[in-house]
């Protein structure tokens, strides 16, 4: 097992990855919570279907009376609408404010639940349970939790620090290869954003990654945790400028989402994937970088099955959806671009005519 701590006084936090950890919840979670008599956990049928059983029995063990609440699969069901049945849900089995929420699934099911987590009674206790890599190596960690509007990617949420993040690998063994590719997309950011020498190691060792290698899965996802456990401690929310590193590919990558409806078409990894690439040919227009970083970040991304453009999308949309993202001032949108390999900055010094030109090139 390899621990990574979240540094954040009061509310700081591990995240544990392992092998066949998810049976183990529950030991951990009594150990965390002593005196805690129920919990709640939030899944989708498919999920439930392939661990419920063994994580309830774990909780169970432990002395948790345990309700689970299933949401529907999709990012379409991250949204208002679904956490007013979570909350009803709560209150059904008479949820207290000592009740903890497990979140066990992707990234919907950990933002989902965890906004739930904040809002309910005004906060519950939540612990990610997160099954896959996209989960794993980037939103069980770092407390951001909230809901989709249909006009905006995440614009609804809250800061809500976990008790833990317990991860374990095997469940990238039943990870449909798709969302695996998802997952990949957040894993090659950070090396863009943060660490060259990962980036490198990414370029070298991608076939053992695709073939599910315990080694190298375990290994990218615990330095994926701990780089972003480093900005995590250093910015918990976003006062400084530093965590908004995190979101390079996102600017474009959630109005990709956002124009196209959540509907699947494009899944949060695929459209962030797309994003990169656009807000490095975006860099090279302000002469930051040169075409050779696009060109390795094209490659590896190709190497991994993840789209480097899109169709079917309006350019003028996608420029409007953008002119709604969260880290906005002053009504000029602003991307997070790499100034070099490892290293990326906040900025509005985009035109936008430049902007539209590489979000026409992007959807070809």
């Amino acid at each position: 097992m390899r621990t990574i701590r979240v540094r954040l006084g009061k509310r700081s936090y591990e995240a544990r990855i392992g092998h066949d950890l998810l049976g183990q919840a529950g030991k951990w979670l009594r150990l965390l919570m002593p005196s805690v008599e129920k919990a709640a956990l939030i899944t989708n049928p498919e999920i439930d279907r392939l661990y419920g059983a063994m994580v309830k029995q774990g909780l169970e063990k432990q002395g948790f009376k345990t309700a689970t609440l299933l949401v529907p699969e999709g990012e379409e069901h991250k949204s208002l609408d679904t956490a007013a049945k979570l909350y009803a849900g709560l209150q059904a089995v008479h949820a207290e404010r000592s009740t903890p929420i497990i979140a066990m699934g992707g990234g919907v099911i950990g933002d989902l639940a965890g906004f739930v987590a904040a809002t309910y009674a005004r906060g519950l206790p939540l612990l990610m349970l997160p099954t896959s890599l996209l989960a794993q190596v980037d939103s069980s960690v770092g407390g951001k939790v909230g809901v989709n509007h249909p006009q905006a990617k995440n614009i609804i949420g809250a800061f809500h620090q976990p008790a833990g993040v317990w991860i374990d690998t095997e469940s990238l063994r039943t990870l449909p290869a798709r969302e695996l590719r998802c997952g990949l997309a957040e894993v090659v950011k950070y090396g863009l954003i943060l660490d060259a020498g990962f980036f490198d190691n990414l370029e070298s060792r991608a076939g053992a990654i695709l073939d599910r290698q315990d080694e190298a899965l375990l290994t990218i996802i615990a330095h994926c945790c701990r780089l972003k456990a480093g900005v995590v401690s250093q910015d918990e929310r976003e006062e400084t400028g530093l965590r908004a590193v995190l979101n390079f590919g996102h600017t474009i990558g959630h109005a990709i989402e956002a124009v196209a409806g959540y509907s699947g078409a494009f899944q949060h990894g695929e459209a962030v994937a797309a994003g990169m690439v656009a807000e490095c040919r975006l860099a090279e227009r302000l002469d930051w970088i040169g075409p050779e970083l696009t060109g390795r970040l094209i490659r590896l991304l190709e190497t991994f099955g993840l789209p480097t453009t899109i169709t079917g999308l309006d350019p003028d949309r996608l420029l409007e959806a953008m002119s709604r993202d969260k880290k906005n001032q002053r009504g000029a949108i602003r991307f997070v671009l790499p100034r070099r390999l490892g290293h990326v900055e906040l900025t509005d010094a985009a035109r936008l005519e430049d902007v539209r030109e590489v979000v026409a090139t992007l959807c070809g």
